[in-house]
């Protein structure tokens, strides 16, 4: 099996959150050993997030997965307006380096593709997050602004249409 194959994204549910957040894995899948895939309070606060987007848009947030590994989170960070998607995502230090979340966006990418609902996403990445750039950047995001966030500081603005 390629690269390709073994690295994909699957719809994150509330009882997959708390599974993850209870350090269990779902669907018969692995937690990385080595690493977490996020911190606890991240992974509380994505799980409120992905319900309160859920709420309105579903899918709101995958699991990246690598060769029946969780390695990664991705997802809506923002309620979805006007077919725009904002996301965020997040790698396992240890599994950082692989190409799996650039082979996760481009999936991402091709369900929003055949989604109606999604005309554009769009995302951020600090300016030091040299590798998250490249991951935009290998699947065909544009460059289209900066802004200052309170807690995150100078930020690059990206977006890649989907129609």
């Amino acid at each position: 099996m390629s690269n390709v194959e073994k690295t994909m994204i699957i719809e994150l549910t509330s009882h997959d959150f708390e599974a993850v957040l209870k350090g269990m894995a779902p669907h018969h899948l692995r937690l990385v050993q080595d690493s977490a895939i996020a911190p606890p309070d991240v992974l509380a606060m994505l799980s409120r997030l992905a319900a309160e987007i859920g709420a309105d848009f579903s899918p709101s947030a995958w699991m990246i997965v690598d060769d029946g590994e969780i390695v990664g989170l991705c997802s809506i960070v923002r309620v979805p307006q006007d077919g725009n998607i904002h996301i965020g995502y997040g790698i396992a230090p240890s599994r950082q380096g692989r190409g799996c979340t650039t082979r996760a966006i481009g999936q991402l990418l091709e369900w929003a593709r055949d989604d109606p609902r999604v005309a554009l996403i769009s995302a951020e990445t600090g300016f030091e997050n040299i590798a998250s750039q490249r991951v935009l950047e290998r699947n065909g995001f544009i460059r289209v602004g900066e802004r200052i966030d309170a807690e995150d500081g100078p930020l690059i603005c990206w977006e890649a249409m989907t129609v």
